[in-house]
Formats: C-alpha cells, sequence, structure tokens
C-alpha cells in the first residue's frame, strides 16, 4: 500500500483548508466528518474504504465520511471557529489539547479515551534527499553546512515541523549537553539553511520534488518512503538519523460535536478501528509504525532501529514546548532572526 502516485505525480497544493468525500457517499445513511494533518489524504482515503466496509458488515448501514485535510494547527482553529468536525486525527496532541482549552469540544482526559495515549500509531523524522545523496547528508549536523539547502513546514502552523525542529533539538542536547550556546548556535544554523518553510508537509513535499527546491526534505519517515515509491524514476533516497523524536498521531472524537450531528456511536468506532489488525496492517502499508507486534514484526524490514526521543525528554513537556520554543516571541522566533 505506497504512495498513490497519480496524485504524488501532479503538482500539490499547498496546504490549506479542503474538504473531501470519502467512500459510500452515493447511498450513505449517515456521514461523518473526519479532520485531519496535511499529508494524511492517501492514508484516510484507503482507511475510510477499509471502515466503511467494516461498518455496513456490522450494523448494515452505510455511511459517508468526509475528509478535511491541512496544516493541522489551521484545522484545529477551523474546528473551534465552527468547522463541525466528528472526529480528529492529528500529527501533534497540542493540536488536540487545544479543542479542549480553548473550544471546550474535548474532555480533559481525551488521550485517555483509546490505548497508547490516543494515538493508534506512530513516526519519526527523517531527510529526503535526491538520487545519490551528492551532498552526502548522513546526520543532523550535515544540514548545517553552507553547502546544503532544506525545505520543511513552517513550526508556527504544521505539527510536522515542530517535531522536526523537537528532533533536532533532541540531537543537539544529546550531542552539546548542557552548553547551550552551542544548541543555539546549532538550531539556528540549520534554521537559516532551510530555503522554503511552506504551510505543511504536503506543501514542503511539492516545494521538494515538483519545484525542484533544495538539498534535503526533512518530514516524516512515512512522506519520505511514500514519495520514494511513487517517483522510482527519481531515485530518490530516504536518511533515517539515528537520534530523532517519537512522532505521535493522536485522535479524538470532538464530542461535543459528534453528539450534535447524531454521530457519537459512530465516531467513536471509527477511531477504534484504527487498533485493529486490518487497519494496523493498512498502517504500516502506508510506512507507519505500529503497536501491534504482531503487525510490527511483519514489516519490520521497513523500520530501521533507532532511538526515539519523547517530548518529556527534550521540553518536558508539550506545554513547556509550545510556551518556550514556538509561542509569539519565543525560541524559534529568536533563532530565526538575522
Amino acid at each position: 500500500m505506497s504512495f498513490i502516485s497519480k496524485t504524488l505525480g501532479r503538482p500539490l497544493a499547498a496546504a490549506g483548508l479542503a474538504i473531501t468525500l470519502g467512500s459510500g457517499q452515493a447511498l450513505a445513511e449517515t456521514n461523518l466528518l473526519n479532520s485531519s494533518y496535511d499529508i494524511a489524504r492517501e492514508l484516510f482515503a484507503s482507511y475510510n474504504e477499509l471502515f466503511v466496509d467494516h461498518w455496513q458488515e456490522t450494523t448494515g448501514e452505510t455511511v459517508e465520511i468526509r475528509q478535511s485535510h491541512g496544516g493541522s494547527s489551521r484545522q484545529a482553529q477551523a474546528i473551534i471557529q465552527g468547522l463541525r468536525a466528528d472526529v480528529v486525527t492529528y500529527n501533534q496532541v497540542t493540536d488536540v489539547n487545544i479543542l479542549h482549552e480553548r473550544g471546550g469540544l474535548l474532555p480533559e482526559d481525551w488521550q485517555s479515551r483509546f490505548p497508547n495515549a490516543s494515538s493508534p500509531y506512530y513516526s519519526t523524522m527523517a531527510f529526503l534527499v535526491r538520487k545519490d545523496n551528492p551532498k552526502g547528508i548522513s546526520n543532523w549536523d550535515d544540514l548545517t553546512r553552507e553547502d546544503v539547502d532544506l525545505v520543511m513546514p513552517n513550526p508556527k502552523t504544521s505539527g510536522n515541523a515542530r517535531y522536526t525542529y523537537l528532533a533536532a533539538l533532541g540531537y543537539a542536547q544529546q550531542t552539546w549537553g548542557e552548553d547551550q550556546d552551542a544548541i543555539d548556535t546549532f538550531m539556528k544554523s540549520l534554521l537559516g539553511r532551510v530555503a522554503v518553510f511552506d504551510t505543511g508537509g504536503r506543501g514542503a513535499t511539492n516545494s521538494f520534488v515538483e519545484r525542484n527546491i533544495g538539498d534535503a526534505l526533512l518530514t516524516f519517515e512515512s512522506e519520505i518512503q511514500g514519495i520514494i515509491a511513487a517517483f522510482p524514476d527519481r531515485e530518490f533516497e530516504i536518511v533515517v538519523p539515528e537520534v530523532s523524536f517519537l512522532a505521535e498521531f493522536p485522535v479524538a472524537v470532538v464530542e461535543d460535536y459528534a453528539e450534535r450531528n447524531g454521530n457519537l456511536e459512530l465516531a467513536n468506532a471509527y477511531l477504534e478501528h484504527l487498533y485493529s489488525k486490518e487497519a494496523q496492517r493498512l498502517l504500516a502499508g502506508f510506512n507507519y509504525r505500529v503497536y501491534d507486534d504482531e503487525i510490527r514484526a511483519e514489516f519490520s524490514d521497513r523500520f530501521p532501529e533507532l532511538q526515539l526521543l519523547g517530548i518529556q525528554e527534550i521540553a518536558g513537556s508539550w506545554e513547556n514546548a509550545m510556551e518556550t520554543h514556538f509561542a509569539s516571541g519565543g525560541k524559534l522566533d529568536q533563532l530565526q532572526r538575522r
């Protein structure tokens, strides 16, 4: 189950709010709206077909799944502003938390509602480089060289990019320990090598693949493997650094909206089914790391062993990371000042 090449084969839209119809719309008795992150279009197009079949076999009902895709932070803001999504499938915890903190749309304990802190799958950050890796990129420190240009989303608008920032920060902390000046110098140099900051992950992919900008694309391991499969003639290569970040993909039922839409049972079932063996196999086929031991073993050749650092190890908590690094005037802004 690789990336859909006919989708990646044409110019890709930059991240934005886009709602598309999913499976089952022709004869649907009801419908559900999933608000998701930018690069998950192909994944959920396939999962929706799987779930529609499951729901019909289980209940006898047909269901239409609609999708809203964009940068996860923008997606969350759209829900707060009135987009009546039944579920969210995002790529960062804070973009779900904000629905509780600012919108009052989720319970405080939303992470306890599903296994693995409501993260049915996970990934990490890696580098996509061009044929034969002409710049010899092998680790984080290579990304700060003056002859290397990078492409990544904007950490202000993309959870994908915040993961990359934190992965690089984790590497720097391991390398320089308590030497904050050295850590800051490394992070400033890395950010200074970014030629394009796109608003979302798919926009960054477009800049690198279609517009031929940059020597390395910094994004999810899953996205990179999909690109390589979709463009075999380009002979792209993946570089997975030995130290990276544990990128969780949290899901939640937007209970207030789901109940008002009459979809509370359906919404819970939609997310619960992501933990089934058939869904876990589908997720692994789309190059995501999964928690199911049997499925993980089936795909072990696809995912190298590496050290994945959690948010607690790097920044203490997501709340602290957002306040310290990504808030207005925070560390990110300070490092990007020329």
